[in-house]
């Protein structure tokens, strides 16, 4: 046994690179996490809205009243509410949209809103989409949605949330924590098998 296994055993020493690589992964991740939305303006068959902000939704409707989108998928919505509900929580009126957005109510979380968007993708026959969800929540959100539909044009839309603080994330306790969190569930979600 050398001087150095005797002060440092081997596990002490593969737990310290474990942590580097782990921290290195999440400064990755974190310093990925969009600032702004890439391609803004470019059309896509449809839009694809994780719920769990009124502002995903808002994005949402805005994307489908500009005519970027011909329909707009909400994934995850609770039972029992409808598209009125939807309009009047991001505060739009009128029947103008009730062609054209619609609600899915099977997913509960990530990989559940890809397959159940994917379902609906292939029924409508759409081979673009425009990924709107939180900034924090795109990388997990592409890799789910990409592995359930290789085949679509996947543009990626974030949101930003006002209490997520992008900037100097790590001096923030409730953004560091949720980058902590989504970036386990992104190890989760890249080490399963699909």
């Amino acid at each position: 046994m050398s001087a150095g296994e005797r002060i440092f055993p081997g596990w002490v020493t593969a737990a310290g690179f474990a942590l580097v690589l782990w921290l290195a992964g999440l400064i990755w991740f974190a310093e990925g996490i969009p600032k702004a939305v890439a391609d803004p303006d470019s059309q896509t068959d449809a839009a694809a809205v994780l719920t769990g902000s009124a502002g995903r939704l808002r994005t949402g409707v805005d994307l489908l009243a500009r005519n970027q989108v011909k329909k707009v998928f909400v994934s995850g919505v609770y039972h029992g509410v409808d598209v009125q509900q939807i309009l009047r929580l991001v505060r739009r009126r009128g029947s103008e949209f009730d062609c054209c957005l619609v609600l899915g109510h099977t997913a509960d979380d990530t990989r559940g809103n890809a397959m159940e968007t994917a379902r609906w993708m292939a029924l409508e026959k759409f081979t673009s989409l425009r990924l709107v969800t939180s900034s924090y929540h795109m990388r997990r959100s592409l890799l789910e949605f990409r592995r359930a539909m290789p085949g679509v044009r996947i543009v990626p839309h974030p949101t930003f949330q006002a209490e997520f603080k992008a900037q100097g994330w790590w001096n923030w306790p409730g953004t560091l924590q949720l980058v902590v969190i989504e970036y386990t569930k992104y190890l989760v979600a890249l080490m399963r098998p699909w």
